[in-house]
């Protein structure tokens, strides 16, 4: 066995076991708390701009 055999062996394993321990659920609600936090930032950098040229 080569080495790179074993290194695309390792990381098919771990990547299937990182894989198996998320849920539909957890990648949705990531997804949208990643979605919300971005608004909010978007929103938050427009009104201080607002302020600053007043």
């Amino acid at each position: 066995m080569k080495g790179n055999d074993i290194r695309i062996g390792t990381l098919g394993g771990t990547l299937c076991s990182i894989w198996a321990s998320f849920s539909l659920g957890d990648i949705l609600q990531t997804a949208l708390m990643a979605a919300l936090g971005t608004v909010v930032s978007y929103m938050t950098s427009r009104l201080l701009g607002r302020m600053r040229r007043k």
